[in-house]
């Protein structure tokens, strides 16, 4: 998130640190691996409203772009789907990440100078 960060003139070290150690939760949190090696993490953890909130999804920069950031949603969003859940997120103003997850079914719900808020239902019960 660095670069994002950055660009929108809010990157501070100390800062970020305790944003990830505030939100980070072993219980929630899956490690990504790639042939057995370290590739990135994903927390998904309840938002206490009857959803899931996906955060902290960090892929290693040079498996970006390779589609397993699409993988990965995709099993996630299988598993809100199966429990009838729906998936809320946040992502940086600016953030290439809300393309990705508004090709995915999440629409913005509201948002700010930093902050874009998406959310994407669950599926509807069929009859």
């Amino acid at each position: 998130m660095r670069a994002d960060l950055e660009r929108l003139g809010r990157w501070h070290p100390d800062r970020s640190r305790r944003r990830v150690a505030d939100a980070f939760s072993t219980r929630w949190t899956s490690l990504l691996l790639v042939e057995g090696a370290f590739a990135g993490s994903v927390t998904v953890r309840p938002d206490g409203h009857g959803g899931r909130h996906l955060e902290m999804f960090y892929l290693a920069p040079h498996l970006q772009g390779r589609g397993l950031g699409t993988d990965v949603l995709r099993h996630l969003l299988a598993e809100a789907d199966a429990a009838g859940e729906p998936v809320h997120l946040v992502v940086l103003r600016g953030s290439a990440a809300q393309r990705l997850y508004e090709r995915h079914g999440f629409t913005v719900t509201q948002q700010d100078q930093i902050d874009v808020h998406l959310s994407r239902p669950a599926p509807r019960p069929v009859p």
